[in-house]
């Protein structure tokens, strides 16, 4: 477990700063929304991972990568700016939720393709192994996919690679059950990805991913052990994803009975509760972090609000090809 208390209420915070910015976005998506896909109830897991590593990493991730990027040290504000498509956003307002990079941050990229991300992340490793310029030496790649970007080829490929080359990956399945709105079980024979990576020589291990602390422990661990021996790793988080595939999906297609099991797992009530039952915080702290994360989302959204849109003549600036 993570015994240092800063670092728990820290984690706790940073939980609670993406509960409440995801929720500020669902509540105005609409029918017409581009693409906003949220990973409430995956906190733990984000920020259990993200807070394990340093500034020499790299990271990987998906189209729901909020988590990944507040838990990195993103603003609030220009990412807001960002989804919402104006010029104060990280990338100029172009890229929207799901295309976010973020290269002071070490965000090398989110991506909407399931599986893009998991093609890149052996060439980020390597260019790491190589001193490539842009890179820290020592540094890792940390690649974020989820169980159905499992189920494509590309991650047989780049584990394959990974491991034959041995480059310094850690990949973090977030296996949320449910693939798009195909429930993990009509779509893998197994119950856990870390078992199809068996046969690979990659070094596994599997963790409730609702619990901040031992996500965090599994972490550094692993991550202290590719910093030793340069070899990849696969990190799985057994979460579960509490909102629709993209808002506003009503999730009409879950079970209700699962839906009330899994709220039962919550991982923010849970690790709220878990500080306050150790005295790791008090009411009044805990009430004062509530105050400062709602502040936060609420002036991360006046930003954005009140910011530009794009100017028309730079619609071809920063595009390659």
């Amino acid at each position: 477990m993570t015994q240092d208390p800063a670092r728990r209420i820290a984690m706790l915070e940073s939980m609670m700063l993406i509960r409440a910015y995801e929720e500020a976005l669902a509540a105005r998506a609409t029918p017409t929304s581009p693409g906003t896909c949220t990973a409430v109830g995956q906190e733990a897991a984000a920020v259990g991972v993200v807070h394990a590593l340093d500034a020499r990493d790299r990271i990987l991730t998906n189209h729901r990568s909020a988590g990944h990027l507040l838990a990195r040290g993103a603003d609030p504000g220009r990412l807001m700016a960002e989804v919402m498509g104006r010029a104060t956003g990280y990338c100029k307002g172009k890229s929207g939720t799901l295309h976010i990079s973020v290269a002071e941050l070490g965000v090398v990229l989110t991506s909407t393709i399931v599986g893009g991300e998991l093609s890149l992340a052996p060439g980020v490793a390597l260019a790491q192994t190589l001193g490539a310029e842009g890179t820290t030496p020592g540094g890792i790649t940390v690649v974020f996919f989820g169980d159905g970007a499992a189920c494509e080829g590309i991650f047989h490929e780049a584990v394959n690679l990974a491991v034959t080359w041995k480059l310094p990956i850690l990949f973090v399945c977030e296996n949320n059950q449910w693939q798009a709105y195909v429930p993990r079980a009509q779509a893998m024979a197994v119950p856990h990805v870390a078992d199809w990576v068996v046969g690979h020589g990659l070094a596994t291990r599997i963790v409730d991913g609702n619990d901040v602390d031992a996500v965090h422990a599994a972490a550094k661990a692993m991550v202290d052990a590719i910093c030793a021996d340069g070899r990849p790793r696969l990190l799985e988080l057994d979460t579960y994803r509490l909102r629709g595939h993209f808002e506003p999906d009503d999730q009409a297609y879950v079970p209700a009975d699962e839906r009330e099991s899994a709220l039962t797992r919550d991982p923010l009530p849970r690790q709220t509760q878990r500080l306050l039952d150790e005295r790791v915080i008090a009411t009044g702290e805990l009430a004062a972090l509530r105050d400062r994360v709602a502040a936060t989302v609420q002036a991360a959204l006046a930003f954005a609000e009140a910011s530009p849109w794009p100017d028309p003549a730079e619609r071809s600036t920063d595009v390659y090809a």
